[in-house]
């Protein structure tokens, strides 16, 4: 006779219990950048909306700064370490390809049983992560899932590249996903566009830096790897295609754009945010996040970042609605709708 196989039992619901962010010290302005670039603060400001960022110091490592942002966000849950089931890390810029950045973050939180895994979907990276902490933890495979999201960007960064020296900052932000008696994180929307791979990708892929088998030096033509973007076909993309997909998520949610209490898409350029509005026709009563104004792009963590900020300021209530929308590198984007904790 063949056995029968328990399956796992959640939760009926997840919901966020609380975020927690960490922002480098050294704060940069525009003028600064502007001494490795021909650029004006003007240009800047116009193109992008960025006034400052953030840029980690060498002490402020992504593990460093994911820690601290989690433990933030575990504080503020009320949720101890050792009841985490899982530690989830969305970067794309922890260089060491092993063992994951998320086994040292878990370590170093005291959730030492917890699994613990990195993902890599650039700029989704957050909402992929609250996709999956949900579908954790309703299907009972973890308790409580902290999703991380940090970058380095600055280790990727050209800065002599007029098109992407201004943009990208450093930073971490987390949430602490947990059981609910209500629904709290919305059906998720996601996908990508393989086809667009090209429109933001690492310059030369890190095999490039071999050391030369006789000198044991790293050839003298390799590259230091970078990022590069398409930034219009990027913008075009983003202003456009990702409107049906806010849109989807908030039929599947059954939330209106009128009944929305925040709306914290991915802090990638500000005239992309004010395009997505007027394509959505949220209403004017809706708080937008604009973090990237003083913390510039920081892809994974840019969400988190927001939605701490809001929250902190009370631009955003608890137990709002807030539609979250990230995309970015692959192509890749994914979305939700979500009750801020």
């Amino acid at each position: 006779m063949t056995a029968s196989i328990r399956p796992a039992v959640g939760a009926p619901y997840a919901r966020i219990h609380g975020v927690g962010g960490y922002r480098p010290r050294r704060l940069v302005t525009n003028e600064e950048i502007c001494q490795r670039i021909d650029s004006s603060d003007e240009w800047i400001r116009t193109r992008s909306g960025i006034v400052t960022r953030r840029h980690a110091s060498p002490d402020e490592t992504v593990a460093d700064m994911a820690t601290a942002a989690a433990g933030k966000a575990l504080a503020n849950a009320g949720v101890p370490p050792e009841e985490v089931g899982c530690v989830l890390v969305s970067t794309v810029s922890h260089l060491r390809q092993t063992p994951s950045v998320a086994c040292d973050i878990a370590y170093r939180l005291g959730a030492t049983r917890a699994a613990a895994f990195d993902i890599s979907a650039a700029c989704a990276g957050f909402c992929y992560g609250l996709a999956l902490a949900n579908d954790m933890v309703r299907g009972g495979s973890a308790k409580y899932v902290v999703v991380i999201g940090v970058e380095r960007l600055t280790d990727l960064t050209d800065f002599s590249d007029r098109t992407t020296a201004f943009l990208f900052g450093d930073g971490a932000g987390a949430a602490v996903v947990g059981p609910s008696d209500f629904p709290g994180i919305g059906p998720v929307v996601w996908g990508s566009d393989g086809a667009q791979l090209d429109a933001i990708e690492q310059t030369v892929p890190w095999d490039e830096l071999r050391m030369d088998a006789e000198s044991r030096r790293v050839r003298a033509d390799a590259s230091y790897p970078a990022l590069r973007m398409s930034g219009q076909q990027v913008f075009r993309w983003a202003s456009y295609e990702m409107v049906p997909v806010a849109r989807k998520a908030m039929e599947l949610a059954g939330v209106r754009p009128e009944e929305l209490d925040a709306f914290i898409p991915h802090q990638a350029n500000m005239r992309i945010t004010d395009a997505m509005i007027r394509a959505l026709k949220l209403p004017a009563h809706v708080p937008v996040a604009r973090d990237i104004a003083e913390q510039g792009n920081t892809s994974a963590a840019s969400i988190p970042l927001a939605m701490e900020r809001m929250l902190e300021t009370g631009e955003a209530k608890s137990g709002g609605t807030a539609l979250l929308i990230g995309f970015g590198a692959g192509l890749v984007y994914a979305a939700q709708v979500v009750t801020l904790p």
